[in-house]
């Protein structure tokens, strides 16, 4: 394993816990609906030898903590502006960028709105409602979904949002990539706490961000959008489909399902540094 250079960035309202491995190019991983950079760390190590890939926890989430009030309509704003702060602190000029589920909303967001720092965006399963032809469907899900999390408890909301999202098979990584028992147990309680923390600001308002495309044509051509050899049957993988349909895009698939990353992650970082253009 790597050991990165970890350092903590101050941003408006928050402090931002980073993690940099490895050297080459630039890669900033943006995480998911859980916010924490751990989970990412396999493919990190994996991909360390040919980039310099920068890794953190989300602003609110795990290690990076809130100075101010959470406002839930700027939350997507504001991790935008992070992602560009921390590429401006740490990559210098444009970087590759691969987000996942939430994080690829994120990453589209940045890609739309900041261009020049991206110089190619991999955008693994968004789970973006607002593009589908079934949308108002899908809104009302997280909508009851976030009922369900404030009646009934975040266990359960859990469990409505992973059989609804195809995550009923494990999603652990191989043995040779599990955490030492102290170490999981850290990043398990984080991830319960991030789990309440995501269903209280973002279930409502991220799925339903509605991406410019006209922008995103302009740089079509820096935008790979991928989904899971194993999901093409479940919510996150649609929402790409719809995207490469509008914007003239092929569809690029990744080892695994929606975490392929986790399960997968040494197929996983092949084919993603197979598929980056040349560094």
């Amino acid at each position: 394993m790597r050991e990165p250079t970890i350092g903590r960035l101050a941003v408006p309202g928050a402090e931002l816990h980073y993690e940099v491995r490895g050297a080459g190019p630039p890669l900033l991983i943006i995480p998911t609906g859980n916010g924490d950079a751990t989970p990412f760390e396999p493919l990190a190590n994996l991909i360390a030898d040919r980039y310099t890939v920068i890794t953190y926890d989300r602003r609110g989430f795990s290690r990076s903590p809130l100075l101010s009030r959470v406002e839930t309509h700027r939350r997507l704003a504001d991790d935008v502006a992070d992602a560009r702060r921390l590429l401006e602190r740490l990559a210098g000029t444009h970087a590759y960028v691969f987000g996942s589920s939430s994080g690829a909303i994120i990453a589209l967001a940045l890609l739309e709105h900041h261009p020049r720092h991206v110089r190619a965006l991999v955008c693994h399963e968004p789970p973006l409602a607002s593009v589908l032809p079934d949308a108002t469907r899908w809104l009302d899900f997280y909508a009851d979904l976030y009922i369900v999390y404030r009646d009934r408890g975040p266990d359960e909301a859990r469990r409505m949002f992973r059989s609804r999202m195809g995550m009923q098979e494990s999603t652990r990584p191989p043995k040779a990539f599990e955490q030492p028992p102290a170490r999981l147990a850290e990043m398990l309680d984080r991830l319960r706490r991030n789990q309440v923390f995501w269903f209280e600001h973002e279930i409502r308002t991220y799925p339903a961000y509605r991406p410019d495309l006209a922008k995103l044509a302009e740089v079509a051509d820096r935008l790979i959008l991928a989904g899971g050899n194993t999901s093409r049957e479940h919510f996150p993988y649609r929402p790409n489909v719809a995207l490469a349909e509008r914007l003239g895009l092929p569809m690029w698939h990744l080892p695994g399902g929606h975490v392929g990353y986790v399960t997968h992650p040494v197929e996983f970082a092949a084919a993603l540094t197979g598929r980056l253009p040349s560094p």
